[in-house]
């Protein structure tokens, strides 16, 4: 989480107040999220996922490429995404 929010440029006090948190105690709580002090539920995540623009399931990725391949899916347009899906399967089963 915190790569992507400093990818994108964000204040962890912008993302708290984003997702609804008090601007007193944003900071705080997002810093406690990305060290793994607290974990947020779900719909945090959710609220999360979306200020960052990346899917659910990126926030639980404890590996960098594979929250990479996951962002980098997330962006390709969901008309075409099932068939890049089923290309990339492909390929990793030759290899």
């Amino acid at each position: 989480m915190r790569e992507r929010r400093e990818a994108l440029g964000f204040a962890q006090e912008k993302v708290g107040v984003a997702i609804g948190l008090d601007e007193s105690s944003a900071r705080a709580r997002i810093s406690r999220y990305e060290l793994g002090v607290h974990e947020p539920p779900f719909a945090t995540v959710k609220l999360l996922a979306t200020v960052l623009d990346v899917p659910p399931p990126y926030m639980y990725c404890e590996e960098q490429d594979i929250a990479d391949l996951l962002l980098a899916l997330h962006k390709i347009p969901s008309q075409t995404r099932r068939q890049k899906v089923d290309v990339l399967m492909a390929h990793i089963a030759d290899v």
